[in-house]
């Protein structure tokens, strides 16, 4: 049975924080708000959340391409490979926001994510998913519980995610209703920045 917390991103609950963080790192899968849809997610570092989420989500894990939560760009040394000057303004100017960006990753990587080259890296613009990570000690491997075939009061109401949800998750984290636009994904692996999807965030980067 999924837990439906009410945490206020303007007065976050540390007690409340420090609640779920625990269920986290003890292998629960968490719905979250973020700056675009809410997110299903579970501690980087734990290997039978991230089978789980594959599963509900109906792929194999090693060819997943799940989302890297950070809290800011500190983390990213840790996961990905040496940025030129130009890559790492262009994420400073846009981070925290509401994309996705695809980098090459480095041998650092979680051992079930190995042989992938790439990683996608999100900062959103939402205190609660921050907050989440900074006291997790390390990212949210996350992806999007909107579905194009879903009504949309199912991926918004944070009551309704629960609902829905139920039986798959650990916690749902109500924040407020959630918006039902997925962020802008954009590969800066190559020489041009590359549109992949257009989201909520501007292409225009």
């Amino acid at each position: 049975m999924a837990e439906l917390i009410r945490i206020y991103e303007e007065n976050p609950s540390e007690k409340e924080l420090k609640r779920i963080v625990k269920i986290l790192k003890n292998g629960g899968l968490v719905i979250y708000p973020t700056d675009t849809v809410y997110g299903l997610g579970c501690d980087i570092n734990n290997t039978k959340a991230l089978e789980k989420i594959a599963r509900i989500k109906g792929i194999k894990l090693e060819k997943a391409n799940f989302s890297f939560v950070c809290q800011d760009l500190s983390n990213l040394s840790e996961y990905v490979a040496q940025l030129d000057s130009t890559t790492f303004k262009i994420l400073k100017r846009n981070l925290p926001g509401p994309y996705t960006f695809i980098l090459p990753g480095n041998n650092k990587l979680p051992s079930v994510f190995k042989k992938k080259k790439t990683v996608g890296i999100r900062v959103p613009n939402n205190k609660i998913a921050q907050l989440l990570v900074q006291h997790l000690g390390n990212p949210i491997v996350s992806t999007s519980i909107r579905d194009e075939d879903d009504v949309i009061e199912y991926t918004t109401d944070p009551e309704l995610i629960a609902e829905k949800w139920d039986k798959l998750v650990d916690v749902v984290i109500d924040g407020g209703f959630g918006d039902n636009v997925a962020s802008t994904v954009i590969d800066l692996t190559q020489p041009e920045p590359e549109l992949i999807r257009q989201g909520k965030g501007s292409a225009d980067i």
